[in-house]
């Protein structure tokens, strides 16, 4: 995939990138106009010094000269500080708004994204490659529109003041261009390499140190180490091999000035001593020269430069053009999510069907359980039922609508889901049980509720800062069962009309499921109960079973329908379940 966004790559592209971003028009052409005076006041000094040299006397050194030159410097430096800092201003306005639009786009992204790419390189297309677009914006783009307006001043001036010494630079300019061009071509292919590296990099290290007690349980230091040793060795050779070309082009273009250098120098020499050209008029051409070299040398950074920042805006824009998760925004009536139903519906992550030809309903003040063996497709019903993903055939509807017609923000609020292992973020107890919901969509006395019923309270009152306890990465200052009742607060607080469980009390000690498993019978009551059965108790007390084998629906019923009548879900029951 990445090959083909940074294909796609080009100038066309990045500049529709930056228009993307709604940039200041105005606040740009008054730094790029700052820019022009501030280059014009540095292209009047040569002048006003070939005019002091070929008229020097004692009697021509006078308090207003001295003063319009010594003025001449200090308003062309004042002038190309505040062009810089508003160019810079305009560069770091289109890195935050690229920031953003990346940032709400990975926010759009369906889950089948994330499947595929791990987080850390994701966080890198926000975080490195904007920060290569900043760079060439804010530090490599004020120079470049100074130096090129320099380089066109002086030159003009340049031909003025001698056009056969003038030419005599522009020998530079085809070696110069030969040598950028193969150079520059070079750098994008390694630069490429670097950021895709960055990325990969950047994603390990994120999924290490965030298993961090999983790498010391099973003492993989040593593994981590070398895994993590190789991530950076690739990222030292790919920034060697950068550094390489830039070492190559620096010498090589100052090489090649010097030599302009030198050619003008000793021309000019002859001119002065034949009396052809003044000597004035040979310092301000050097002047002019220097004003033309250094600029050049600048455009050799920029373009390489530029070319790493094709290739951020190739995966960029690759990101940008992505689909996002279907949002469903067709008329329907109101919902009050009486039944949910599955119609034939078949589904598979890749090319393998997971589900085939479902079918089931769900009504209000109803529990039904799904069992089956692990891996028959369970869990992938509970993500169909978020929309995570879409269905390959069939259809899912609640109250006779399919869910892809409804606003997914609107469906999803109606919806309520409790894991085995609840989600966790870190922040504060009361920042994880408000999670995802506007100050305006609840009070304090709906959380002290929530807290309540989801018998947080429990231990929230034991703690030095109660509900702003501050619960550490993915939660870890708190226990397992303190986390399950934490990720039913949060249910409670949204008042879900369906809510699915995957048995939240299966990995608990035994008083964390007794206070969780009250907590559950609380939330159960009134709405549409979907769970995934791992405990005997959670089936008998189901009003519908549904048996999942290998994708598909094989039998439904009540517990003691389904004992008689369906020899695998006895058999299957008796072996999962016989120590309950």
């Amino acid at each position: 995939m990445n090959n083909n966004i940074e294909e796609k790559a080009s100038f066309k592209k990045f500049i529709s990138l930056i228009k993307s971003t709604n940039v200041k028009k105005r606040l740009f052409f008054t730094g790029v106009f700052l820019t022009l005076i501030g280059t014009a006041g540095s292209l009047i000094v040569p002048l006003l010094t070939q005019m002091f040299i070929d008229g020097f006397s004692t009697d021509l050194i006078t308090g207003p000269l001295l003063a319009l030159i010594i003025g001449v410097f200090l308003v062309s430096a004042v002038v190309d500080g505040i062009s810089y800092y508003i160019l810079a201003k305009i560069g770091q306005t289109v890195v935050r708004s690229l920031r953003e639009i990346v940032w709400d786009k990975f926010l759009k992204l369906p889950v089948s994204y994330f499947d595929k790419t791990k987080s850390g390189e994701s966080v890198s297309r926000v975080v490195n490659d904007t920060s290569i677009i900043q760079n060439l914006i804010t530090s490599h783009f004020p120079q470049l529109i100074s130096g090129v307006l320099s380089v066109a001043g002086s030159v003009v001036i340049l031909f003025f003041l001698d056009w056969k010494l003038t030419l005599i630079m522009f020998v530079s300019l085809p070696v110069s261009i030969g040598v950028i061009i193969p150079l520059g071509s070079r750098m994008r292919k390694v630069s490429r390499k670097l950021q895709d590296e960055t990325a990969t990099f950047t994603g390990a290290i994120q999924e290490t140190l965030s298993e961090i007690r999983l790498m010391k349980s099973f003492n993989a230091e040593r593994y981590e180490q070398q895994k993590g040793r190789q991530g950076i060795n690739q990222l030292y050779k790919y920034g060697m091999k950068e550094a390489a070309i830039n070492a190559l082009l620096s010498p090589i273009m100052s090489t090649i000035m010097m030599f302009v250098i030198i050619l003008v120098i000793g021309y000019g020499g002859l001119r002065v001593a034949d009396g052809t050209m003044t000597i004035g008029t040979l310092v301000a051409f050097l002047l002019y020269l220097f004003q033309i070299i250094m600029p050049m040398t600048m455009f050799a950074m920029f373009f390489t430069e530029y070319n790493k920042a094709l290739g951020a805006t190739g995966r960029i824009m690759g990101i940008l053009e992505m689909n996002d998760e279907k949002s469903g925004d067709t008329s329907h009536k109101e919902l009050s999510y009486k039944t949910l139903e599955f119609n034939n519906v078949t589904f598979g992550y890749d090319k393998t069907p997971v589900l085939e030809n479902i079918s089931f309903n769900a009504n209000n003040n109803q529990k039904v359980a799904f069992v089956g063996p692990s891996g028959s497709g369970k869990s992938t019903i509970f993500s169909l039922i978020e929309r995570y993903y879409s269905v390959w055939s069939g259809e899912i509807a609640v109250d006779g609508v399919n869910i892809d017609n409804i606003p997914l923000g609107e469906y999803r609020s109606g919806i309520g889901y409790v894991a085995q292992e609840s989600a966790v973020v870190s922040g504060t107890i009361k920042e994880n049980i408000t999670y995802g919901l506007q100050t305006s969509e609840y009070t304090d006395a709906d959380i002290a509720r929530a807290v309540e019923q989801s018998y947080t309270a429990e231990f929230i009152n034991e703690l030095p800062d109660g509900i702003d306890t501050e619960v550490g990465e993915r939660g870890v200052k708190l226990s397992g069962g303190q986390r399950q009742r934490i990720g039913i607060a949060r249910a409670f607080l949204r008042n879900p009309k369906i809510l699915m469980l995957d048995e939240a009390t299966a990995s608990l000690d035994s008083q964390s499921e007794k206070y969780v498993g009250e907590a559950l019978n609380e939330l159960m009551s009134g709405r549409t109960v979907l769970v995934i059965a791992h405990r005997l108790s959670t089936i008998v007390n189901s009003d519908k079973i549904y048996f999942i084998d290998s994708g598909q629906l094989t039998g439904e019923g009540t517990h003691e329908e389904l004992m008689a009548s369906h020899d695998l879900y006895k058999a299957f029951t008796e072996q999962q379940f016989g120590d309950d």
